[in-house]
Order: structure tokens, then C-alpha cells, then sequence
């Protein structure tokens, strides 16, 4: 286990942050995992970072604070925080998220209170921007949490459900415990490589999904699309992985661009709530209406975050036949789950998904069809027979999935 694991903080921090000389390393983790931090920290060190900046987070204290602390605060993002995170980015830091929490840690508490703390999270839109458009290398990993652990595996015993967490990270990261991890990135990184050029090659108008959920939805691509996925390369000129682990492809569709119904294929876990058995209505590109069996005051606020909360921002192909769908868990953690599916997600698109749009303003974003919004939120459509349809500029229709993995 302690190979796995320092194998496991090797690969984040070499593979995954791509970490140079010199260069300062910020790490977000909750306080119950810091000896893993601690390994990903020594990680950095051995390769020559500058310094490591941790960020700690806690699951019981962030619930108090939204259940109990006075109103005003959920209003204004910390000063310093903002100065911390938008000041690191604009020096090109690495930002590595270990990302474990209790899936439903926020329950009960009201949502106008997390829609507005996310609201406050303008004032890190510095930061924000140097992710998203691959400014500065990050990266998003996770590691087990009792609570987490208990909600995968409720049947088992509270250790036994650790361990088997444990094992199915580990598959889902490629880490197999003979050393050879960062072999096996390389190799996995250059077949998501081969799916992309062959995308690009294609150059879709648009994508049609159809599935037996009753999904059935039309999805036009803007004019200067490219795909993405794999790796993704800093301003500094570096490759780096911004999730371990990763089975997608993506791009973004036109904002206006989208229209039909689309059901969830699994749940999904947001603001510490989860959010089940949902669907979207959409016309022009924009959500109309938003149904959830369970959650969907949540849902409903999600969506309503800010005006481009309610359009779409990323399409990504997953084969259902992958290491983390053959694993049959539901992880209820979407680093994992999106990964085991299809997915779409609404909210800010990336500006590396139209050519040349990571040097774009967000004029020039919008003006080539992409969506802007201070939100992200990945939710899963993918399923076994899941078919979807590719429109040539020429008028062909080509399988792209057939039977929920790729035809191509």
C-alpha cells in the first residue's frame, strides 16, 4: 500500500502538474488526508519545486459555517484568499486539488446561501481564467474519506470500505503497484491523442444523442471547433493531465446551438448534495426546464447561478467499456463518474476548445460561439446504448458511438 501510494503522489506530481525547477506548488486537501498531502508535497520537493502552499479544507467545519455563520459573509469572497489564489496564478504556480469529501456534507442547508458564496467567487476570476484556459498546470485527484468510502460501499464495514475505495482509485489511475504508472499515462495520454485527430479530421456540424432514457438531443458545434483531451500544455509550454484520471474528449458546442431533452444516466453530487434521476429540457441552447426526483432545489440554483449557468459549456466522449465503468461503482464523485460516462456539462466552456482561443478575450469567445459563466458542472449522459450521430459540413452522417462506445 505505501508503494501504491507514493507511486500515486509521483504520478500527480511529475505526470500530473508536470512540476519544473523552481516553480511553487499549491495544494488544496482535506485535513483527513494530509499524509498524503504530505507525500505529493515531498513529491514536488524531489523534483525542484520553489515552495509548496497548502490549503487545507474540512467537510465539518465549511458545513458549520454555512449552517451557522452570520448571512452577510456568504456575500464576500476573503480578500485575502483572492489575493493568495489570483497571485499565485498570475506567477504561473501549479495547482493540485485532492479532491475527497462527503457527498452529501452540505445537506439540508440553504441553497441561496451556496448560491451565493459561489456568486462571490468573482473575485478570483483571475485565477479561474488561468485554469481554464490552461495558463498555469493543475490538476484534480482524489483519495479516499471514511464518509465518502461508507456512501461507494454502505454494506461494508467502515475500513474494508477504505480499502476497497483505495483499490478502485488505484485502477481507475493506472497504478498497478510494479512502478510503472507513468509508462502507462504516456500510452493511455497517446490513444487519447489518436481519438482526437480523428475528430478534428471529421470537423462535425453537430452531434445528435439518442438513448432508451429518452434522451434525444441535437447539438450544433461552433465553426472553429477543435477537440481536446488527454494532456494540456501551460503557458509556459508544458504538458500536464488536469485529471486523474481521464478517459474523455472533449470540446464545447455552439451556445445557441443545442435543443431537445437530455436525461442523467447517474447521479450527481453538487454543493455537498446529490442531485438524482434529472433532465433537462433545452430550446436555442438554453435550459427551459430542469426536473429532479431528488435535489431539485439544488438543481434549479445550480442553473441560475448567472445567465450562462443555464447554457452549456463542454461536450466530452467516454466509452462505456472503460477501466472506470468496468469497475460497476458508482462513485458519487464526478472526477470519477464522468469518467465512467458520456457527459455534458453546462456552464463556462473552455477557451482551448476553438482554435487559438486561450489568447482570446471573452469578447472574441463569445463571438465564436462559446458560453461564458462563472460556473462549471459536469453531469453524466452516457449509457450502454447510448448512439450518437456526427453531421459533416458536407451533409454525412457518421456512427460516432454506437452501443455507448466509439464507432470511429
Amino acid at each position: 500500500m505505501e508503494e501504491k501510494l507514493r507511486e500515486y503522489a509521483k504520478l500527480l506530481i511529475e505526470v500530473g502538474l508536470n512540476v519544473q525547477k523552481g516553480q511553487t506548488v499549491v495544494i488544496r486537501c482535506p485535513v483527513e488526508c494530509a499524509y498524503f498531502a504530505r507525500l505529493c508535497a515531498a513529491a514536488a520537493y524531489n523534483v525542484g519545486c520553489r515552495e509548496v502552499v497548502m490549503r487545507w479544507s474540512d467537510d465539518f467545519l465549511e458545513r458549520e459555517r454555512f449552517l451557522r455563520a452570520d448571512d452577510s459573509v456568504f456575500d464576500v469572497f476573503p480578500a485575502w484568499q483572492a489575493e493568495m489564489l489570483n497571485g499565485y496564478a498570475d506567477e504561473g504556480a501549479a495547482f493540485l486539488n485532492i479532491s475527497a469529501r462527503d457527498p452529501e456534507a452540505l445537506l439540508s442547508v440553504d441553497p441561496d446561501r451556496l448560491t451565493r458564496a459561489s456568486r462571490s467567487e468573482t473575485a478570483i476570476q483571475p485565477y479561474v481564467s488561468a485554469v481554464m484556459s490552461n495558463a498555469c498546470p493543475w490538476c484534480v485527484a482524489s483519495v479516499p474519506i471514511p464518509s465518502w468510502a461508507k456512501k461507494v460501499f454502505p454494506e461494508l464495514p467502515e475500513q474494508e470500505a477504505m480499502d476497497k475505495l483505495w483499490d478502485a482509485i488505484f485502477t481507475s489511475v493506472r497504478i498497478s503497484g510494479k512502478g510503472d504508472a507513468v509508462v502507462r499515462w504516456r500510452e493511455h495520454v497517446a490513444l487519447l491523442k489518436s481519438r482526437i485527430a480523428k475528430l478534428n479530421e471529421l470537423h462535425f456540424t453537430s452531434l445528435y444523442y439518442q438513448n432508451s432514457l429518452g434522451t434525444s438531443l441535437n447539438i450544433k458545434l461552433p465553426e472553429t471547433h477543435v477537440w481536446a483531451g488527454g494532456d494540456n500544455t501551460s503557458r509556459a509550454g508544458f504538458p500536464f493531465v488536469a485529471n486523474m484520471p481521464t478517459e474523455e474528449v472533449f470540446t464545447a458546442p455552439l451556445r445557441d446551438g443545442i435543443d431537445g431533452v437530455v436525461y442523467a444516466a447517474l447521479p450527481l453530487v453538487h454543493n455537498g448534495n446529490i442531485i438524482e434521476n434529472f433532465h433537462f429540457v433545452i430550446k436555442d441552447g438554453k435550459i427551459v426546464e430542469a426536473y429532479a426526483e431528488k435535489g431539485e432545489d439544488i438543481l434549479k440554483a445550480a442553473i441560475a447561478e448567472d445567465e450562462g449557468a443555464s447554457y452549456f459549456g463542454e461536450v466530452a466522449l467516454v466509452p462505456y467499456d472503460s477501466p472506470i465503468s468496468n469497475q460497476k461503482i458508482l462513485f458519487y464523485n464526478t472526477l470519477f463518474d464522468e469518467n465512467a460516462a458520456c457527459h455534458l456539462a453546462f456552464g463556462e466552456a473552455y477557451p482551448e476548445c476553438v482554435k487559438g482561443g486561450e489568447a482570446m478575450s471573452k469578447e472574441e469567445l463569445k463571438a465564436a460561439g462559446l458560453n461564458d459563466s462563472n460556473t462549471h458542472v459536469d453531469f453524466m449522459v452516457g449509457t450502454a446504448d447510448l448512439s450518437i450521430i456526427g453531421t459533416t459540413k458536407d451533409g454525412r452522417e457518421i456512427p460516432v458511438f454506437v452501443n455507448g462506445n466509439f464507432a470511429l
